[in-house]
């Protein structure tokens, strides 16, 4: 069975696939893994997914993580999540996707044991707005001078959903996906500045622009003059691809080398909804 791919341009970050995940999905799972692990980021265009084939292409890369906000999960469907800007009856039908620019993060950093992959697919699509940016952390590490890469290495920096909290709602007015619910009684965790891929031994920088507190070696004010630069470095135009979606649109990415923001939706002119699934 063909597994057509068109990589995004000639850096290898990102690659369109070609393929009907509701039928060869279970067929192809080898495959797709070794070409997410390459390019890090996959875009599937022109799907006609249920539920059922959103669980079973997630399975494709590892185990469906079933530890979701119970607010927004999909009854019947573990591991499945609403991702909306649609308001019913006062109610937000899914996780907040709000009107202002996501702050930069790797999924679910917050937590001791990271996620290795997200997928998002999606059902209905704004005219404007709501593009998902994606950083490749991955090239924009082995591209950082000798001497600072020989700087950060060993360190570890403190991720709180308290922060992310705090501060989301302090740029929405109020809004915040990470204040309440079920994720909002983390604790602290620490992780490496550097992470080294499990599968392919890649280096690749895990940063997010509101959820690090700091880094466990350096005085407040190094800490994050430190990590301003690197996430700046991280996500200038050479490391970063701009998703527009079109409906049917599934896309992955390998949580452990990139980075992603989602960009401003005006909610009041433009609907939006996606389905997600994590894997571990």
């Amino acid at each position: 069975m063909d597994l057509s791919l068109r990589p995004l341009d000639e850096s290898g970050f990102g690659a369109v696939v070609d393929c009907n995940l509701a039928t060869d999905a279970e067929h192809l799972a080898p495959r797709l893994t070794a070409a997410l692990h390459r390019h890090r980021l996959l875009i599937v265009p022109r799907q006609h997914l249920n539920h059922a084939d959103l669980l079973a292409a997630a399975a494709c890369f590892g185990t469906v993580d079933t530890r979701v906000d119970r607010r927004y999960a999909v009854g019947g469907f573990p591991g499945l999540t609403v991702i909306s800007n649609i308001v019913e009856d006062g109610e937000h039908v899914g996780v907040y996707d709000g009107d202002n620019e996501e702050e930069w993060h790797a999924d679910n950093s917050f937590k001791p044991g990271l996620t290795a992959a997200t997928m998002l697919y999606s059902v209905i699509t704004p005219a404007q707005g709501g593009e998902t940016r994606f950083a490749d952390a991955t090239r924009a590490y082995a591209d950082l001078p000798p001497t600072m890469r020989q700087r950060i290495e060993g360190m570890r920096a403190v991720h709180s959903i308290e922060q992310l909290g705090a501060l989301q709602s302090q740029a929405s007015g109020g809004q915040s996906s990470a204040a309440v619910g079920s994720l909002a009684d983390h604790p602290e965790v620490e992780h490496p500045l550097v992470l080294t891929h499990p599968a392919t031994g890649a280096r690749s920088l895990l940063l997010g622009s509101m959820v690090i507190s700091g880094i466990t070696t350096l005085a407040e004010t190094e800490s994050r003059a430190l990590l301003d630069e690197l996430l700046e470095h991280t996500t200038s135009a050479p490391y970063v691809h701009s998703h527009r979606w079109e409906q049917g649109d599934l896309v992955v990415w390998d949580n452990l080398a990139t980075l992603h923001t989602a960009s401003p939706c005006d909610s009041s002119l433009h609907r939006r909804l996606l389905y997600r699934v994590a894997v571990r």
